[in-house]
């Protein structure tokens, strides 16, 4: 690949219009694969994935995603790697970028992530860092707009801990046109960068404490585990955030046909109830299936096939 690497990094990166053609082309993927159709758009092309830390869906959609599109992938972790010897995030990215053909890596620190990118001549994928996970979003607005139509004009509400799907969510929100209430307890209140962005998105993102008053009217509901990776205070996160749990109480305050939606994995009893993630309005493991569709999607806009 010759020429400036199209990298996918952060969704407020990119223009309404860029993303809008990325989901076009995922549900055009998606409608083929049901029907038996694969095209090998990548055919030859090879995607190191790298992972500091454990992955389940990333993995595993990032995989048989780029061996349905015709291409191959290496799975590594930071221990396999010479980073663990300190290898400089700049030289590995060189060194990657004369191999194979795309990067994606899951790293918690976005700096890193920006470094390694800065360093590469082939696209680099954000799988997941603390600042955003764009990845997850892209699959998330994929599936309300399968079930319900466009997102424009929605009401979504955010409740629970602030966290790095919900950054990405305050960026589609301002670019997407749709409202998004945040409830977060103020023990937990976004840092410095996420708060920025909130104050950025104007009008589209309000930020208040109580999940009762964020969920009422939603058309979609979210949430997150409370716990993330790198945090060591679970015990004490639990005990503030339990006001915050989705259950059928809060569900209620909805739109009677709203939706409810996790990134998985899910704590079933801490951040939601098992009665709200199985019952009727629970789309998530359609959303964690459109993790494949959206991400072959990025990864043919990454190497420059953006209509299929």
């Amino acid at each position: 690949m010759t020429g400036t690497p199209r990298h996918f990094l952060n969704i407020d990166d990119f223009t309404y219009d860029e993303l809008r053609g990325m989901l076009d082309v995922a549900v055009e993927l998606k409608a083929r694969l049901h029907k038996g159709d694969r095209p090998l758009l990548l055919k030859d092309k090879s995607l190191a994935m790298i992972f500091e830390r454990q992955s389940t869906r990333t993995r595993v959609s990032f995989d048989v995603g780029m061996r349905q599109l015709g291409g191959e992938t290496i799975i590594l972790t930071g221990q396999e790697m010479q980073l663990s010897r300190e290898e400089t995030l700049e030289d590995t990215a060189r060194v990657m970028s004369r191999y194979v053909d795309a990067i994606m890596i899951r790293i918690l620190s976005h700096a890193d992530l920006l470094e390694l990118a800065g360093a590469s001549s082939v696209p680099v994928i954000n799988g997941l860092t603390r600042r955003g996970h764009p990845c997850q979003v892209m699959a998330d607005l994929m599936t309300f707009e399968e079930h319900r139509g466009s997102i424009r004009g929605a009401n979504v509400a955010w409740v629970g801990d602030s966290n790095n799907v919900l950054h990405s969510w305050v960026n589609a929100a301002e670019l997407f046109g749709c409202t998004l209430t945040i409830a977060v307890p103020e023990e937990y209140w976004p840092e410095k960068d996420l708060m920025d962005d909130i104050r950025k998105a104007g009008s589209a993102v309000r930020l208040i404490e109580d999940p009762d008053e964020a969920v009422t009217g939603a058309d979609l509901v979210l949430t997150d585990t409370w716990v993330s990776m790198g945090d060591t205070d679970a015990a004490e996160r639990r005990r503030v955030l339990k006001p915050y749990r989705v259950d059928t109480n809060l569900m209620a305050r909805a739109k009677a046909d709203a939706l409810f939606m996790h990134c998985l994995p899910a704590h079933r009893g801490d951040e939601v109830t098992d009665e709200v993630l199985d019952g009727p309005q629970s789309v998530v493991f359609d959303e964690a299936e459109n993790r494949l569709h959206a991400q072959k999607a990025i990864l043919c806009w990454a190497f420059g096939i953006e209509t299929v």
